[in-house]
């Protein structure tokens, strides 16, 4: 979604201060971005880092550098004992869709080791209505399937499309772009995984079948999914 707004002054939107290139001085993490009149939409989004030891500055440049609510995780995603950069920033699209970036600190100068949209690229799914209220939710990255019981949506939802047990025509679904990303150390080792989030959609976006859960952990190259997993929606129960 791009927007075009005349932007005001270049200002700070985020900060988060720490050792980001294992010098043992605490650097300091902004990100910067243009400011637009009467809305908090915000352009140019920037990542600069003042080296605590040289005091000198460097710019990166996001390639989707506009969007809301940009913000910074510092934390040890490699195991290098040094803290890596996790930038989250909100599109405002439908779905709750955000950009996500990691950078590290290897060999003298910053990587981008982490880009939502490759992850987007590379994770592929296949969302289909079954007979007998059943969706199959196929992981083609994972080479995983997993079987979704609809009779949660209720009566009157299920009624629209099956005729006893029977899919009145076919209906796909699919998997949205990444909704959320989020640092989780789940061993408790010193070292986060990035706990990703996708929503899983019915007959439109805002029918909900699941979220998709990768759980991505670094392996030296890149980020890979240490394991997959959909999070269903309950049932209500009512009482006799």
């Amino acid at each position: 979604m791009k927007r075009h707004l005349q932007a005001e002054h270049n200002t700070v939107v985020d900060v988060k201060r720490g050792d980001v290139t294992g010098d043992a001085a605490i650097d300091t993490v902004y990100l910067t971005a243009d400011k637009t009149p009467d809305t908090p939409f915000l352009q140019n989004i920037t990542l600069v880092i003042r080296n605590g030891r040289t005091n000198q500055y460097e710019k990166i440049h996001l390639k989707e550098n506009a969007g809301y609510n940009p913000t910074i995780f510092l934390g040890d995603f490699t195991g290098k004992k040094a803290e890596d950069i996790l930038i989250v920033i909100n599109t405002g699209g439908s779905g709750g869709i955000i950009n996500a970036y990691v950078f590290s600190f290897m060999n003298g100068k910053f990587h981008q080791i982490f880009d939502s949209a490759l992850f987007n690229e590379k994770y592929k799914y296949d969302v289909a209505y079954k007979n007998y209220w059943k969706a199959d939710v196929t992981s083609f990255h994972q080479k995983k399937k997993y079987s979704l019981d609809l009779h949660y949506k209720g009566e009157q939802y299920l009624a629209e499309i099956y005729e006893d047990g029977i899919l009145k025509e076919p209906i796909k679904g699919w998997v949205a772009p990444l909704s959320g990303v989020y640092p989780v150390d789940f061993e408790r080792d010193g070292i986060y995984e990035l706990h990703t989030f996708q929503n899983i959609a019915g007959k439109y976006s805002a029918d909900r079948l699941g979220y998709m859960e990768n759980v991505l952990k670094w392996n030296g190259k890149e980020f890979a999914s240490d394991r997959q997993s959909v999070a269903i929606f309950g049932e209500d129960i009512h009482s006799v």
